[in-house]
């Protein structure tokens, strides 16, 4: 028989009609010579430096003594919350009846690590082979089962995901004791490979905003009547009464007209990031929760694979994308692309692991309007920016008039539509991030060289200098994405702090951690997060560094760089570090403060408003309808409801039931009223 193993439930689920597997059992289902069984996302991970019983002496109270701690032989555990399911996955890996195991988790690094994680503590020796998939539509994983390869194949795949994954434990796990040691804290801190880097930035920009100083400046504006064409800056007052009383009442002549036809083609496809960055904007949704829809959708079949980073879809997807723009035009208010054009979001080599995300054809037969108002939001929004990728591009005439008065220059600037274009599809979802609109230049009347105005009036505008603004997750993500991009050569592959993957957890932990917290849509730093960057060396806090990991992580990926070479040079960093800090620096310390319960906890998955405590529990400050505080009756606690914010499944058990919840929304119709509650899903004990 043939074992197939998915990474979630919903994945396994969405495999058992390819494979005509039907007979449910416990942990599994079987049927047609296949047993297709799942994992719940990792159920095995790296042990914490107190479970190494090699190594007593890194148990206990944290010291100097300790560090650096390396391990000889890196050690994994079960995780217990999973340990029933895992025991369901090692009987079958090893049931004699198995003769090959197809891998079915997601298609990266993590789901590469998550299978092999399992396989290797199990000890199992069986051949296995990879599904590659980017969808779960059942086209999609038939054409995956027929050019499946051996696992061997992704071996460097593996490689850069276990590299990562021990990086990020030697780094968090040495300096977060070497600096709490150091500091004699109360707490411990938290420090991580990208999670440092990302909080610097965020309190630099703080810093900058706070420490921003307005500055007056002037415009002289001449009234031509038709338009208004106003002066450079002017700094100095004086200066600008002094155009004044040259220009006022005096002739102004039309110098120049310039013109220009100007083209802004459609934007290109979503990978993950830009999606992210698009929902923050209109919807104020979290990186975090933008993820957790779209991971919905993928196992709903109504999308593709989520984590990708790439913006482009591959040369056979053509008709089959064709087919979907089609689809998106009868079921969707975003009426027709009558000649769409894909040549523009078409490269084979811009595709590595995933092309971009877009719907799929099954949303032609699924009913839109019942799904959750996230799930909803995002599918719009992938199908609208397909619709715009495909369409013409927009076009305009750029005016600029250039006026002349008593040896003054003065210009006004306008803009005429040629052509909407993809911009006409645009616009049927409304922006709602208000910073945005009013920017286009207004239309300018037809104006000519050489035509002359008497006697202008002529005014001063006074104009003040605009702060930094704070960051959004819409701008955090993009800091994130290119930070010290202009350290590396244009045609590098891979730029800026963690990836399309990581970044809304990295985001998240931040959050959880207090360094950083919401304000609306603003994301700033704690006075915890502003301490601790002011205390840390510049090394740990760089984002070119962590950068630079980045781009090696992809080089180990693509078999260009050694793991084991690498993970050498992050040793020698964390010995230089130890050797340098292993110190204790009494004149600073963090206060171990614990935070008012009436302060925000996360944002709500329904509305993305705060999720505070109140009198009777969490609830939603949006006053959405949707139910935070409970399950099945059950009141979940302060650290079950942040897990569930951040993007993470909790289980509990409870009246003889062993309940998962999930990070979604579920929505439900009962006497004619719609309840929101999260998604869950609940067995017997005993099974």
């Amino acid at each position: 028989m043939i074992l197939i193993i998915g990474e979630k439930p919903s994945v396994a689920k969405a495999i058992c009609p390819v494979v005509g597997a039907k007979s449910k059992k416990d942990g599994y289902i079987e049927g047609n010579g296949y047993i297709v069984s799942w994992f719940v996302g990792h159920m095995v991970g790296l042990r914490f430096p107190n479970e190494y019983k090699e190594h007593e002496d890194w148990s206990g109270t944290w010291s100097f003594s300790q560090l650096p701690m390396f391990p000889e032989k890196w050690e994994f555990a079960v995780q217990k919350k999973t340990k029933s399911q895992f025991d369901i996955v090692k009987g079958l890996m090893l049931d004699d009846r198995v003769n090959e195991i197809i891998c079915a988790t997601d298609a990266d690094r993590e789901g590469e690590c998550i299978f092999r994680y399992v396989y290797n503590i199990i000890g199992c020796k069986k051949a296995v082979k990879r599904l590659w998939v980017s969808s779960l539509e059942e086209s999609a994983i038939q054409s995956g089962l027929q050019h499946m390869k051996p696992m061997s194949a992704y071996d460097s795949l593996y490689a850069a995901g276990y590299c990562r994954v021990r990086a990020d434990w030697l780094i968090g796990m040495n300096l977060s004791r070497l600096f709490t040691v150091r500091f004699s804290n109360q707490k411990a801190l938290n420090i991580g490979r990208v999670k440092t880097p990302t909080l610097s930035m965020i309190v630099e920009r703080d810093d900058a905003v706070k420490n921003f100083v307005k500055q007056k400046y002037f415009t002289v504006d001449l009234d031509c009547g038709s338009f208004t064409a106003a002066s450079e800056r002017v700094d100095d007052e004086k200066q600008a009464d002094t155009i004044i009383s040259k220009c006022y009442g005096m002739t102004a002549v039309v110098s120049d007209v310039k013109k220009d036809l100007k083209t802004v083609n459609p934007p290109k496809l979503f990978d993950l990031t830009s999606l992210q960055r698009e929902a923050n904007k209109k919807y104020g949704y979290t990186a975090q929760q933008t993820l957790t829809y779209l991971q919905s959708l993928y196992e709903k079949k109504l999308a593709t694979y989520p984590r990708t980073d790439s913006q482009y879809l591959t040369e056979d997807m053509e008709q089959s994308t064709l087919e979907v723009i089609q689809c998106i035009g009868e079921v969707m208010p975003f009426g027709v692309v009558d000649m769409p054009n894909l040549s523009r979001s078409i490269n084979n080599k811009k595709v590595t692991g995933h092309h971009a995300i877009i719907p799929t054809s099954r949303i032609k037969s699924e009913k839109i309007d019942d799904l959750p108002t996230g799930e909803k939001n995002i599918l719009s929004l992938i199908s609208l920016r397909l619709l715009c990728a495909v369409s013409e591009p927009h076009k305009y005439e750029s005016v600029k008039i250039i006026v002349t008065c008593e040896g003054n220059i003065f210009t006004a600037s306008g803009r005429t539509i040629v052509d909407m274009g993809w911009k006409s599809i645009d616009a049927k979802i409304e922006n709602s991030d208000k910073s945005e609109q009013g920017q286009d230049e207004s239309q300018l009347p037809d104006i000519e060289k050489g035509m002359t105005f008497e006697k202008v009036p002529a005014k001063k505008s006074v104009h003040f200098t605009s702060p930094p603004k704070s960051f959004t997750e819409d701008t955090l993500l993009s800091a994130m994405e290119h930070a010290s991009a202009a350290d590396f050569d244009e045609n590098a592959e891979k730029k800026g702090i963690g990836t399309p993957a990581t970044r809304a957890v990295v985001i998240e932990e931040l959050v959880a951690h207090k360094y950083v917290k919401r304000e609306g849509k603003k994301v700033i730093a704690t006075e915890d997060g502003n301490k601790l960057i002011s205390l840390l060396p510049d090394k740990i806090k760089s984002a070119k560094l962590t950068a630079d990991w980045e781009s090696d992580f992809l080089e180990i990926e693509q078999g260009k760089k050694n793991a084991d070479d690498f993970i050498l040079e992050i040793q020698k960093y964390i010995s230089e570090l130890c050797d340098e800090y292993g110190s204790v620096d009494d004149k600073v310390s963090f206060v171990d403060r614990k935070e008012s319960s009436a302060g925000a906890i996360g944002a709500c998955p329904k509305c993305g408003k705060e999720i505070k405590s109140g009198k009777f529990g969490f609830y939603c400050t949006g006053k959405c309808g949707m139910n935070t505080s409970a399950v099945f009756g059950k009141k979940l606690t302060e650290s079950q409801l942040t897990k569930l914010l951040s993007g993470k499944s909790i289980s509990f058990t409870s009246n003889g039931y062993e309940t998962t919840v999930y990070p979604e929304v579920s929505e439900r119709e009962y006497n004619g009223k719609t309840y929101y509650s999260w998604k869950s899903s609940g067995k017997k004990k005993d099974g």
